[in-house]
């Protein structure tokens, strides 16, 4: 899940949390059992007019915010290119870019608050192991918020790097990334204990 809540209403937004955390977990276990690149197509066609079906404008973000996919699937596509096992490589290629669309999807039509409600209710029968179910839904909420904030932060290290050299950052962005990493989770472990931990 790389991103937050979209701006643009659709009708996914009207739908219950829970409901469409289901579906998601129904729908990603479905396309780990189809094995055909031909099924896994028409499954990412799916996602796609499930796209379009929230109008041009909620279309293109997600297309945007699928950006980041792109090295993974460069590096496993020529890798199963140089393999000669490209049909195996278009059905890894075609399920990874499916199922993280679909997640995509659930956090962009599902307010942050509303995914923390459902995960802590779910999680409310592991109390009696000792699990905080409110500890495992802010750990949720946490990871992903911090994606699409380190994602964001490792671009402008890139952007400062540019700014200063000619030469491609690559490999060189990161130890600041990391640092950048810690740092934020230092704040956010401050800003916790400053309203009193998490619960």
């Amino acid at each position: 899940m790389l991103t937050l809540t979209s701006p643009v209403e659709t009708w996914a937004h009207r739908l219950p949390a829970g409901l469409k955390l289901g579906l998601l977990a129904l729908a990603t276990t479905g396309l780990f059992t189809l094995d055909r690149p031909l099924w896994l197509a028409a499954a990412a066609l799916a996602v796609a007019g499930l796209y379009a079906s929230a109008g041009g404008r909620f279309a293109l973000a997600g297309l945007r915010l699928l950006r980041p996919l792109w090295p993974f699937l460069v590096v496993v596509g020529l890798w199963h290119l140089w393999t000669g096992a490209w049909q195996a490589g278009g059905v890894i290629l075609l399920r990874m870019v499916a199922a993280v669309a679909l997640a995509n999807f659930v956090t962009m039509t599902t307010r942050l608050s509303d995914m923390i409600a459902t995960v802590q209710r779910i999680a409310r029968p592991l109390a009696v192991t000792g699990l905080s179910p409110r500890r495992l839904a802010l750990a949720m909420a946490l990871v992903v918020r911090f994606i699409p904030v380190m994602l964001e932060r490792m671009e402008q290290i890139k952007q400062s790097w540019r700014a200063r050299s000619p030469r491609s950052p690559r490999w060189r962005v990161l130890v600041p990334a990391t640092l950048a990493a810690l740092d934020d989770a230092d704040r956010a472990a401050e800003a916790l204990r400053a309203r009193g931990g998490a619960g």
